[in-house]
C-alpha cells in the first residue's frame, strides 16, 4: 500500500511538473493523486499507525467514488468532445456518494485488514448501489473511449485505446478474484485500486506522453 501510494503520488508531481497545465494534465493528474489517497488511507489504516478509522475511511471512499467521472471526463478530453451532459451527470451521482459516506453516519461502520485488501463494512443496500454506479461508469467509459476512437487519426486514438487498457487492466483481475472466491467481494474497492495501479502506470507513461504538451 505504501508503496503504491508512493508511486502514484509521484506520479502525480511528475506529470505537474513535466506537462504544461491543461484540462487534461488536470485530469490525469487528479486521478493519480486520487488513487494515491486511497492507498494512503488504506496504509493509515491497515499499517498499524493507530490512526482512527472513520474519517479516513471517508476519504477513501470518496476519493475512488471520483475516480470513474473524471475518467469519462478524460475520454471525451482525449477525443476532443464536449459532451458536457453525460460529464456532468457523472459528476452528480459521484457527488451523491461523496456525501452519502462522508455524512451518514453509519455508512462505513468499519473495517477488516487482510494480507493483500481490505474490507470495509457498508450497508447491504448502499453497496449494491455503489457496485452499480461503479462499474456501470466504468463500463460506459470503456464504450465510449472505443466509441471515440473509430473516428480519430492513429495517433489521437492511441490514448484512447490506453484509456480502455487501463480499465481492463484492473476489471478484469478483480472480477477473477471475485468470481474465484466469492468471499473477497467485500473487498472490491480495496482489490481494484491495489490492481488499478497498472492505470496509474499507463496514464503517465502512455497517455501522458502522447496527449500532453511538454514544458
Amino acid at each position: 500500500m505504501l508503496a503504491t501510494f508512493l508511486f502514484e503520488i509521484g506520479a502525480a508531481l511528475y506529470v505537474v511538473w513535466r506537462y504544461r497545465l491543461t484540462t487534461m494534465t488536470r485530469l490525469i493528474t487528479a486521478m493519480l493523486v486520487l488513487l494515491a489517497t486511497f492507498q494512503g488511507t488504506e496504509f493509515l489504516l491497515c499499517g498499524g499507525a493507530g490512526v482512527p478509522s472513520g474519517i479516513w475511511s471517508q476519504i477513501g471512499y470518496a476519493s475512488i467514488t471520483l475516480l470513474p467521472p473524471l475518467g469519462i471526463h478524460l475520454a471525451h478530453a482525449l477525443a476532443g468532445k464536449k459532451g458536457r451532459t453525460l460529464v456532468w451527470l457523472g459528476y452528480a451521482t459521484a457527488a451523491m456518494f461523496v456525501a452519502y459516506f462522508v455524512f451518514a453516519t453509519q455508512a462505513i461502520s468499519g473495517h477488516t485488514c487482510y494480507a493483500n485488501y481490505a474490507v470495509f463494512d457498508v450497508t447491504r443496500a448502499s453497496a449494491m448501489l455503489y457496485s452499480l454506479y461503479y462499474y456501470g461508469w466504468l463500463l460506459i467509459g470503456i464504450a465510449l473511449s472505443f466509441h471515440f476512437a473509430q473516428s480519430l487519426s492513429k495517433k489521437r486514438r492511441l490514448p484512447l485505446y490506453a484509456l480502455m487498457f487501463g480499465y481492463l487492466s484492473f476489471l478484469v483481475p478483480t472480477t477473477t478474484v471475485n468470481l474465484l472466491d466469492p468471499d473477497t467481494i467485500g473487498g472490491i474497492p480495496s482489490i481494484m485500486c491495489g490492481f488499478a495501479v497498472i492505470l496509474a502506470f499507463i496514464l503517465v507513461r502512455k497517455i501522458a506522453p502522447t496527449s500532453l504538451k511538454r514544458r
